[in-house]
């Protein structure tokens, strides 16, 4: 079994940043994709970055590209999520999944979820 435990959520202004952090246990966390989505009040969960399970291949939401990076510390089981210029409408749930491997941008693939880190980004 894995579990996954999100952390870093908070309260910011537009235009500012939060670092939020994934950590994860359970399994050999080297093997593992993880991934960010979010989802916000009354809309489906949507899929955020993810990276592999080496950190080799990253893959981000057009709309977050060039202001949000994800990264991985295996030597500590975590993963990162940086993100900057925060808007409001990017106020969600965040949450972290994994998977085997290999990344994917949809939320079927990932079997493993963590409970979630509020974001809330006023204008």
């Amino acid at each position: 079994q894995v579990q996954l435990v999100e952390s870093g959520g908070g309260l910011v202004q537009a235009g500012g940043s939060l670092r939020l952090s994934c950590a994860v246990s359970g399994r050999t966390f080297s093997r593992y994709a993880v991934a960010w989505f979010r989802q916000a009040p009354g809309k489906e969960r949507e899929f955020v970055a993810t990276i592999s399970y080496n950190g080799g291949v990253t893959d981000y939401a057009d709309s977050v590209k060039g202001r949000f990076t994800i990264s991985r510390d295996n030597a500590k089981n975590t993963v990162f999520l940086q993100m900057n210029s925060l808007k409001p409408e990017e106020t969600a749930v965040y949450y972290c999944a994994a998977r085997t491997y290999y990344s994917s941008a949809s939320p079927g693939e990932y079997p493993y979820w963590g409970q979630g880190t509020q974001v809330t980004v006023s204008s």
